[in-house]
């Protein structure tokens, strides 16, 4: 097991985007955590997205507070757990500041919320009939991956690896970890579809990856273009 805790990647910019998604997350866990475990499992049904509703556009498990499409935004906000939270924002505050610096705070945010509607939309499409409440920041967070990726795949990353006794850090290129995470991901989603049942949205992290990863990829591409006409004029 791999756990990365830093990236050797400073930015000049405070990146008032990603801690803003940060806090909101927080905020959103830390409210429905008080709510106590009814109101929690309550909370989780009525804002989350749950597939079947959006196909049918019908509330068919428990009455949403807001309008049901509005739930596609307001489950990225969400989540089932501490570990779940924890996880997605860890991931979030060691990659997101760079990808924010590259897009600018607006740029980004318009990043994020698309990477997390493609993302969503790959769940509702492979699990359309299910009921069960999509809640998690992590398809969105999965395109600040797949950003990272695309535009720094050699930055190194601080890594905790866990192999029984051994605990060691180690510095390894982002292209190592980002690229090995998305296997995991691929993995995991065919062994599913094989049998398994996790209840994690893996389609959702492939797809919010990929988009991400290309929407990077032609940004950077129109900047290099960009620079190698400053530079032959």
């Amino acid at each position: 097991m791999i756990l990365p805790i830093k990236d050797d990647n400073p930015t000049i910019t405070r990146p008032w985007v990603t801690l803003s998604i940060v806090a909101i997350n927080s905020i959103v866990f830390l409210y429905s955590y008080l709510l106590g475990t009814h109101g929690f499992d309550v909370f989780i049904q009525r804002m989350g997205l749950i597939p079947f509703e959006i196909i049918h556009a019908v509330d068919a498990v428990s009455p949403t507070s807001i309008p049901l499409y509005l739930t596609i935004f307001s489950a990225m906000f969400m989540h089932g757990g501490l570990m779940h939270l924890s996880g997605n924002l860890l991931y979030l505050w060691i990659f997101g500041n760079n990808v924010e610096e590259s897009l600018g705070p607006f740029g980004f945010l318009c990043f994020y919320l698309l990477c997390g509607i493609s993302a969503t939309a790959a769940h509702v499409i492979s699990s359309p009939n299910s009921m069960v409440p999509l809640v998690g920041a992590s398809g969105a967070i999965s395109g600040v991956l797949g950003a990272y990726l695309a535009a720094f795949p050699g930055a190194r990353v601080h890594v905790l690896v866990f192999l029984i006794f051994f605990i060691q850090i180690v510095r390894v290129p982002a292209l190592l970890v980002l690229g090995g995470w998305f296997v995991i991901q691929v993995f995991s989603a065919t062994t599913e579809s094989s049998g398994g049942d996790s209840g994690v949205a893996w389609y959702a992290h492939i797809v919010g990856f990929i988009v991400g990863y290309l929407l990077m990829r032609r940004r950077v591409k129109r900047l290099a273009t960009y620079f190698q006409g400053r530079w032959e004029a």
